[in-house]
């Protein structure tokens, strides 16, 4: 038996040399080889495209041939009040899309978003009630508010309100530095669920608190109203309304790109690895820390952008735009469509704010509670959201086909 051992063990050794020759020459070889790379995913497919054409359309031709070329008697007419309806969703729409990007992409339930949207909003009525001019009620260069309070000269951070290049540069800058500056110092605490969610609406609160007083010189609780024109256009005419309307609903379809591009990206892959599973993201060589402040930030501009869009056709801004309930609704309209969809939170803001602009006249006592039911509703028994909810019907639709195709024998 030794001996046999012996011999065996020598064979093996015998045998080492050449596994190794073997597996450098098949390296080599391999080497050689390209390598492949899986192939990006399209920005949209075919009928996605079509469908985003078929949009694009009707928010630049059909939509203003409607109001302003057709009679008002007619059935097909598109009224002012429609323009103005669709326009202020749209811009819920924005938002709805940026906490679609943070919440259903990332993970991170912001329960502050309100308090981006109010920042864009408030840097652009800054820029309206500079254009009042002498027009106000008391012919003064100085905002009326200020007239009233006695106040001398515009504060510092009135200073580029005059000019519509700065304004909207603090459109964008000023909720994107904002939500910097937080979510560097939350993130890097590594605060998370629950806990981030308070704290942001505890941020919100405060805020809102803050521009309630009158000597911040944001206008109080009554804010900036009263406006007049835009780059020298006056404001409350029908074609200055439908330019909104155009601006807003090509700058919610640019959005949806973008955000599209980004998540079809390596970047958006790795925001929804961390969604999923953020310890492995860090064991696998990530830091979570930039990615999450990049697309926090962004989805705060996001937000700004729709403030601003949303001041001059609603025709006020005030602090109850920072509510917390406001950001509350927001995250409804993501979750009622269908997070980490794109679509649906879109979807969500018309489905919610439509119900809501029609339940607040109808039944105006009732409409907290449908909004509250709404959303357990949704929470318990669809939580895909309304988009999941098509998805379902769809695959339960295609399902008896498929089965008597693969039970008749058909290859196909």
């Amino acid at each position: 038996m030794p001996v046999a051992r012996q011999a065996g063990s020598t064979a093996f050794l015998s045998l080492v040399p050449l596994a190794l020759i073997s597996l450098v020459k098949y390296e080599r070889t391999m080497s050689l080889k390209p390598i492949v790379l899986p192939m990006p995913r399209p920005l949209l497919s075919r009928t996605g495209w079509v469908a985003f054409l078929v949009a694009l359309i009707v928010v630049c031709a059909v939509a203003p041939v409607l109001n302003l070329l057709v009679p008002a008697g007619s059935i097909f007419h598109l009224s002012d009040y429609g323009v103005g309806l669709v326009g202020r969703i749209m811009c819920y729409a924005i938002c709805a899309l940026a906490m679609d990007l943070i919440w259903g992409f990332t993970g991170i339930l912001s329960l502050g978003h309100g308090l981006f949207f109010a920042l864009g909003g408030y840097a652009m009525g800054m820029y309206l009630m500079r254009q009042i001019g002498l027009e106000g009620n008391y012919k003064s260069n100085l905002p009326d508010f200020m007239v009233f309070l006695d106040w001398k000269t515009l504060p510092w951070h009135w200073t580029f309100s005059d000019s519509f290049a700065a304004t909207l540069f603090l459109i964008i800058a000023v909720p994107g530095l904002v939500a910097f500056v937080f979510g560097y110092f939350a993130f890097r605490s590594r605060i998370k669920g629950v806990y981030f969610s308070i704290i942001t609406q505890a941020m919100t609160f405060a805020a809102m608190l803050l521009f309630f007083r009158n000597e911040t010189g944001f206008g109080g609780n009554n804010g900036f109203t009263d406006f007049k024109r835009i780059l020298d256009i006056p404001v409350a005419t029908p074609t200055m309304r439908m330019t909104l309307f155009v601006l807003t609903g090509v700058i919610l379809l640019g959005f949806f790109l973008m955000a599209r591009w980004l998540i079809n990206s390596k970047f958006g892959r790795v925001l929804q690895a961390v969604r999923d599973a953020e310890t492995r993201v860090m064991f696998s060589g990530y830091n979570p820390l930039g990615y999450k402040l990049t697309i926090w930030t962004i989805s705060a501009m996001m937000c700004g952008v729709a403030g601003a869009l949303y001041v001059p056709q609603v025709g006020i801004i005030n602090p109850s735009e920072m509510s917390p309930a406001n950001s509350i609704e927001i995250a409804i309209w993501a979750a009622v469509g269908g997070r980490a969809t794109l679509i649906g939170p879109i979807l969500g803001a018309f489905i919610v704010s439509g119900a809501k602009s029609w339940l607040t006249v109808a039944y105006p006592e009732f409409w907290l509670y449908f909004l509250g039911a709404l959303f357990i509703g949704v929470t318990l028994f669809l939580p895909d959201g309304v988009v999941g909810l098509v998805k379902k019907v769809m695959t339960l639709r295609g399902a008896p086909a498929t089965r008597q195709s693969t039970n008749s024998g058909d290859p196909s």
